[in-house]
């Protein structure tokens, strides 16, 4: 199984959190980024994105063909978020378009099986592997990108 965690873009601040919107900056970070996954995502990817609108406006710029998904709100838990993906039994690849903490938190407990806190850059992506190797199983950290790296 491939996982892909993107964390949205750059927001402007306010409240209600759930309606919050990118900036002019966070546009151009997931235009930057999407044009980055686009000719690297596997066939048929299966895209989830939390329903915040940060969240939702990240994903469009990839495309319009994805899920909103309840169970990666802004505030899911790790164990939440692994259980929408299908990690690590699910076949194929998942984008999960989502938020800080539970991204990197995500990110810490399946790279060393406890849960932590580990920051991830506005708008950056993290993909992991998940492959039997001699009859054992690993995770593989693929990649980690920020914007202003591309």
């Amino acid at each position: 199984m491939e996982l892909i965690l993107w964390r949205h873009a750059e927001a402007v601040d306010g409240i209600p959190d759930h309606n919050r919107t990118l900036t002019d900056k966070g546009r151009q970070q997931a235009e930057r980024m999407a044009d980055f996954l686009d000719s690297r995502l596997p066939p048929n990817t299966r895209i989830l994105v939390s329903p915040a609108l940060r969240a939702q406006q990240t994903a469009s710029a990839l495309t319009k063909k994805f899920i909103t998904e309840p169970a990666i709100n802004t505030c899911a838990t790790p164990q939440e978020v692994l259980a929408a993906a299908g990690w690590p039994q699910a076949k194929g690849a998942t984008l999960l378009v989502g938020h800080q903490p539970w991204l990197g938190e995500v990110a810490a407990l399946v790279m060393t099986g406890a849960v932590d806190y580990w920051s991830v850059k506005k708008g950056a992506v993290l993909w992991f592997s998940r492959r039997e190797r001699e009859g054992d199983y690993q995770t593989v950290l693929r990649l980690v990108i920020a914007p202003e790296q591309l």
